[in-house]
């Protein structure tokens, strides 16, 4: 079976874990975490066959934007999947699993990439860990965005809906900040590892990536910090959280699509 096929069965699997999450959480479907986390099983060992397939192909190893991004909302899926069992994250997976079919479609119809065979064992530490703690952040985003909409039906007394099915408030605001917290040791080892294994962390072809990923980072240890000796929850950790995940998408896809596509 070639990478389109599994991408295209990933995407099936991908769509009814979405939907039916969806459905669970207007109340118009019985909420059955085992129902989702076996479909999103299924969508995510048919993603990872893909990635592989994408990635290592006859001609070399291939780590363009369109594989990338293949890898990096795989990562971030199952990272949601294990979470899931010891974490109430599974709601986010009506955000996080329809990101996953867009970055699947974009391959079947993408760029393919040259191939790069140049990996060495330090390189690769620096891009394994990189996709962790992209994923955390990933998954915090989505998380703060839940905690956005919780407080807003909480101020306005708003008793239906989402807000019936999601955690307490203080339950969601510890959970985005373990996310984070996790993130960040993740993210300073991959930033670590790119000045050590990396030649020149700011040529012109890294500078942004590397400059927008420091700003990422003093981001997110500014508000850890906020939340620890300030107090700081509710929209001001969710305004922080969302501005640091965006410098960290910025800094990672925004140099790659620059690079592949307006570049060439």
């Amino acid at each position: 079976m070639d990478a389109i096929a599994l991408a295209l069965i990933a995407i099936v699997f991908y769509c009814a874990a979405a939907t039916y999450q969806l459905l669970a959480l207007q109340r118009k479907a019985p909420n059955r975490p085992s129902m989702i986390r076996l479909l999103g099983a299924a969508a995510v060992l048919n993603h990872g066959l893909s990635v592989w397939l994408a990635i290592f192909q006859s001609d070399g190893v291939h780590l363009g934007l369109t594989e990338m991004s293949l890898l990096a909302t795989f990562t971030i899926s199952l990272m949601l999947l294990i979470s899931s069992f010891k974490k109430p994250v599974l709601n986010l997976s009506i955000g996080i699993f329809p990101m996953s079919m867009l970055a699947l479609i974009f391959a079947i119809w993408g760029p393919v990439s040259a191939p790069s065979n140049h990996l060495s064992p330090g390189l690769t530490l620096h891009i394994l860990t990189s996709l962790v703690a992209y994923s955390l952040i990933v998954i915090a985003a989505c998380q703060a965005l839940l905690v956005s909409i919780q407080n807003y039906q909480l101020k306005h007394k708003q008793t239906r809906g989402i807000i019936q099915v999601l955690p307490p408030l203080q339950t969601m605001e510890r959970l985005l900040f373990e996310l984070i917290f996790s993130g960040v040791i993740i993210l300073t080892i991959a930033i670590g590892s790119g000045f050590i294994f990396i030649e020149n962390l700011f040529a012109q072809h890294l500078a942004h990536k590397t400059v927008l990923s420091l700003m990422a980072w003093l981001v997110f240890a500014v508000l850890l910090a906020g939340h620890r000796w300030l107090g700081w929850r509710g929209m001001t950790a969710v305004r922080w959280t969302l501005g640091g995940a965006t410098l960290l998408v910025l800094g990672y896809f925004g140099t790659k699509v620059a690079l592949e596509i307006l570049l060439n």
